[in-house]
């Protein structure tokens, strides 16, 4: 796989009227003709290098900005004060107003997924398209996963305790880096085996993981605000396009099919892989969106 010559991509940062600071990179577009920037917005206790490899090898930025941010909680972004869906709608939507952006395309994972449905509905004249990578819809969820969402109300009041405890000094002091882009490396160099396979779905999906690299009120908050009950897609007036991977079992694919089909402009693909197409199948899942962006302008 050749990389493309790489533009200076550069760190920013957007300090909001609450004191908390949002950090981002932006890779300028090569080109001279600019469309809508692509905003990527990564999962739970996930962080902007989930898009490392993206950036670094997408066509997008020959004709697109690509902005990628570390959510208010994650990353290098501040973890102070409550989050959720509206507070991280309105600092991407004052992330636009300081980069100068009057919309943009939202490229969203699984709780980033969640964002750009939110977003979507919130700021609805600011999204002109919305890519949607496994997102969450409450009534296709099974298993376990549907009850973390019936206990959503336990989640916010926990979060509010962990808070609290904070507060007066109670909490861990440094939390473990997560490079994204390295993990994913290792997760593609060990799938050679049904054996590797569930150990990586083990590791991606284990809780103690996750809160190694996120503060323990973050992930409750986080977790309940992905089980949140979602936008109807029935009100998006832009164009969608939804990536399901074929092999996940937290949710009934039916049902997310019949969901997602209530988009007035939906173009649907499955990619055949787990929960995260974007460490299993990281070139399908840009072809796809590359052709499907570059459409758009047609």
């Amino acid at each position: 796989m050749e990389r493309l010559p790489t533009p200076a991509e550069t760190s920013r940062t957007l300090r909001r009227p609450d004191g908390q600071t949002i950090r981002f990179r932006v890779m300028p577009a090569s080109g001279p003709t600019r469309d809508h920037p692509v905003v990527l917005l990564h999962g739970l206790a996930s962080n902007l290098t989930r898009w490392s490899e993206f950036v670094e090898y997408s066509a997008l930025r020959d004709r697109h900005d690509l902005i990628r941010i570390d959510l208010r909680g994650h990353g290098g972004s501040d973890a102070g004060g409550p989050i959720g869906m509206e507070v991280w709608a309105d600092d991407l939507a004052a992330l636009l107003d300081q980069e100068g952006h009057a919309q943009a395309i939202l490229v969203g994972h699984s709780l980033g997924a969640q964002l750009a449905l939110h977003f979507a509905r919130r700021h609805a004249h600011r999204a002109s398209a919305l890519v949607l990578i496994d997102p969450v819809f409450r009534e296709a969820l099974t298993g376990r996963r549907r009850l973390l969402a019936l206990g959503a109300p336990v989640l916010r009041g926990l979060a509010l305790l962990v808070r609290a405890l904070n507060a007066l000094g109670l909490r861990r002091r440094r939390l473990t880096p997560l490079d994204l882009r390295e993990l994913d490396e290792q997760a593609r160099q060990a799938l050679r085996s049904a054996e590797a396979e569930a150990a990586f779905v083990r590791r991606y999906s284990s809780v103690r993981a996750d809160l190694r690299s996120t503060r323990s009120a973050t992930y409750l908050s986080a977790l309940a605000e992905m089980f949140r009950a979602s936008p109807d897609p029935a009100t998006l007036a832009m164009p969608v396009l939804a990536l399901l991977s074929g092999g996940a079992t937290f949710a009934d694919p039916a049902v997310m099919r019949h969901r997602l089909a209530r988009a007035p402009s939906l173009t649907l693909a499955t990619i055949e892989c787990q929960h995260w197409p974007l460490t299993e199948r990281p070139v399908e899942v840009r072809s796809v969106i590359e052709r499907w962006v570059n459409g758009l302008a047609h």
